[in-house]
């Protein structure tokens, strides 16, 4: 293990020990908040790099979909601890987000850290296009429910079973493609060789893991009170902090992979963490919502449905060619940005 990423769990430590300290201590929601974010991204630059370990072991593209796996853990946490305080908006919000955020800004931010250093990158394109086209599936069947609501059809009134066979659906179709992912024959580069002993990758992954439920606890905690004293609605919020948050590690670990010029693994990673959100994290939560007092669905806002659409079809146009430029990711992170601020006034 480098000094830097030494430097990095020390890091990391402090900020678990700040983001307590500011909740226990009473500092106020703003600075728990903040604190709680950086936190919560640098225990995912931790996993990343655990991560990036093993896929010196089992290869990129099964490494990618344990790091979205992984990453998407954080989010799962901040879901349920807000499901448990009833902020249902803020959790609807925070999964089209994630699929926004993945699809959109971190592959727009890949493409353009990448193209800027190496030129033109290429990758892989039938497993990017696989991928990407799954995701594009599970954002549509995602927003069945809204559209059924919306149109005022006969499922409108049976919104909530319509949702649980949505869910159902879905995670029928995560079993049944993920052996395809993590067993299949076709690779996409050769890895690094790992730098860590496995017992070290396999720690620090616990580690981060145990330390991002009580972060997350922290964070949604003083979620409410900071929306209101920063004058952001609950769809921002949820769309692009907690979306941003909670998948810390894409973020960083998928512009760094563009960076060294590693485009397949930073694709793996990025596009599988925008599919298992639809096809795992969003059906999972709609299940476990059932322990709760309020029951989450999938009936969206109208404009938090086309967004997620239309993301998801973004992401698979853009890899379709197997060519990532930096001019693609100019305008991916401006529609983005487009995107986010439509959200930031609330009703």
């Amino acid at each position: 293990m480098s000094r830097r990423e030494q430097i990095g769990l020390v890091l990391a430590g402090a900020l678990v020990a700040a983001a307590g300290a500011a909740d226990y201590g009473g500092a106020g929601a703003v600075p728990t908040f903040v604190v709680s974010a950086f936190a919560l991204a640098m225990l995912a630059s931790l996993v990343g790099a655990a991560t990036e370990q093993l896929g010196g072991r089992m290869g990129s593209a099964k490494a990618g979909v344990v790091q979205s796996a992984l990453g998407n853990l954080p989010e799962l946490f901040i879901a349920l601890f807000a499901l448990h305080k009833g902020l249902i908006r803020v959790v609807q919000a925070a999964l089209i987000g994630s699929v926004l955020a993945n699809s959109v800004l971190v592959l727009g931010l890949a493409f353009l850290v990448g193209g800027l250093r190496h030129g033109t990158q290429s990758f892989h394109s039938p497993r990017a296009r696989i991928t990407a086209t799954l995701a594009v599936l599970a954002a549509a069947t995602l927003s069945v429910p809204t559209l059924a609501h919306r149109l005022h059809s006969p499922a409108a009134a049976h919104s909530h079973t319509l949702s649980l066979i949505c869910a159902g659906v879905l995670l029928a179709v995560f079993v049944v493609t993920l052996p395809s992912y993590l067993f299949g024959s076709l690779e996409t580069e050769e890895p690094d060789p790992p730098r860590w002993r496995l017992p070290d990758s396999i720690g620090v992954l616990l580690a981060a893991a145990v330390g991002a439920v009580f972060v997350s606890d922290w964070f949604v905690n003083a979620l409410r009170p900071a929306i209101h004293s920063l004058h952001m609605s609950q769809d921002f919020a949820g769309l692009v902090i907690v979306a941003i948050a909670g998948n810390a590690v894409e973020n960083v670990v998928g512009v760094q992979l563009a960076a060294r010029n590693r485009p397949d693994f930073a694709i793996a990673v990025i596009l599988n963490s925008s599919l298992q959100v639809a096809l795992a994290l969003t059906p999972v939560l709609v299940f476990a919502s059932l322990l709760f007092a309020t029951h989450l669905t999938l009936v969206f806002p109208t404009l938090l449905a086309l967004s997620l659409v239309i993301s998801a079809v973004l992401g698979a146009l853009v890899v379709n060619d197997g060519e990532a430029t930096w001019q693609e990711g100019v305008v991916l992170v401006g529609f983005y940005v487009v995107v986010a601020s439509s959200f930031w006034w609330g009703t």
